[in-house]
């Protein structure tokens, strides 16, 4: 039993370690996607700011350009850390699937000792109820 509670112990640590790790890149992807949306608005402000919204026109401000690259990035990153967040997920679902076996094998064996322990009541209630016949 204590082997199976230790083993327990280990899986909802394992559980809470995967959640942990999903929650880490859901934040990093929501962290990217408002970073790249911010520098869209830089990028909107700078081209108001000079007329020019053609990227190949020759005056084309360089920041928008950097930021633009930036963005794309970052972009980039989110959506490369989605392929994460998916194995994140599965990896998390299996870690949840193997507690649960565990979890129901300690509760059906603490099942069968309460039963065991039950007929052993009624088993001595019997006894008790026989001899005060018997008398």
């Amino acid at each position: 039993m204590k082997t199976r509670d230790s083993l327990i112990r280990l899986k909802r640590f394992q559980v809470d370690e995967k959640r942990r790790q999903l929650a880490q890149i859901e934040s990093m992807i929501a962290e990217f996607n408002r970073m790249a949306d911010e520098l869209d608005d830089q990028i909107r402000v700078e081209q108001e700011r000079v007329g020019i919204t053609d990227v190949s026109h020759f005056a084309y401000p360089t920041f928008a350009k950097a930021a633009a690259e930036r963005r794309d990035n970052l972009r980039n990153s989110a959506h490369e850390l989605d392929d994460q967040l998916q194995r994140a997920q599965d990896e998390l679902s299996e870690a949840i699937e193997e507690l649960k076996k565990f979890e129901q094998l300690e509760e059906r064996d603490q099942q069968r000792e309460r039963t065991a322990q039950d007929m052993a009541e009624q088993d001595q209630l019997d006894e008790i109820a026989s001899r005060a016949r018997a008398r």
